[in-house]
């Protein structure tokens, strides 16, 4: 595995020693695929939700016309497809794929919410840390909502920069999205980000090279 389990938000508070028993308790699958990889595709169902052990997820969403939409990125020690996961007969309405190698841990969550016939007492603090996890990830749709609805493309990427410094806690920051997934990200045209971008630098807002983006102040 490419991270310590009992280090990420799912697993807090579970120690290293019991976490194997844990998996093995829940049948954890780890699957691994390659840049590019469709891992969950929109239309599924899924009883399974995925912890990114190594490597980037991407979440997007299409229309009927083709256009795409980056929904957010998946880290690793983070996970996806919980709330699809949780109604299993829900179709999903996102794809999941993989932004680079990519590896994944997948979990029943039929078997996290059901009583242990083991009365395994890491059981409920499992249980506990996802709905913490489903929170926060509440709080992160709330964020995306804020920072598209600016009407100017100026005024998304400012949104979007603003939180990058203060999750940070500095001005410079690297970004997790090439050009294209925050353009997508963001639901503005990419070479209108580009020139936007490029016209905030001349105005001394900001200054960039490929991912890493510090704001002037």
């Amino acid at each position: 595995m490419g991270i310590n389990l009992s280090s990420t938000p799912l697993f807090a508070g579970i120690a290293a020693e019991e976490i194997g028993s844990l998996l093995q308790c829940l049948q954890a699958q780890e699957c691994t695929y390659r840049k590019g990889d469709v891992i969950l595709p929109e239309g599924t169902v899924t009883e399974n939700m995925g912890v990114v052990l190594s490597g980037m997820a991407i979440i997007s969403c299409v229309d009927i016309w083709g256009n795409s939409s980056i929904l957010g990125n998946v880290a690793p020690g983070a996970v996806f497809a919980e709330a699809y996961a949780c109604i299993p007969e829900e179709p999903l309405r996102i794809t999941v794929s993989a932004a680079e190698d990519t590896t994944v841990l997948f979990l029943n969550i039929g078997r996290i919410l059901s009583t242990c016939t083991n009365a395994c007492p890491f059981h409920t603090k499992l249980v506990h840390n996802l709905l913490t996890v489903c929170a926060h990830k509440s709080l992160q749709l709330s964020k995306k909502i804020l920072h598209t609805s600016p009407k100017s493309i100026r005024g998304r990427l400012m949104s979007y920069f603003s939180e990058c410094a203060k999750h940070s806690g500095c001005n410079t920051f690297l970004l997790p999205y090439d050009r294209q997934q925050l353009a997508d990200y963001l639901g503005v045209e990419r070479s209108a980000m580009c020139h936007e971008l490029s016209k905030m630098q001349k105005d001394g807002l900001i200054a960039y090279e490929r991912k890493r983006i510090t704001l002037q102040t």
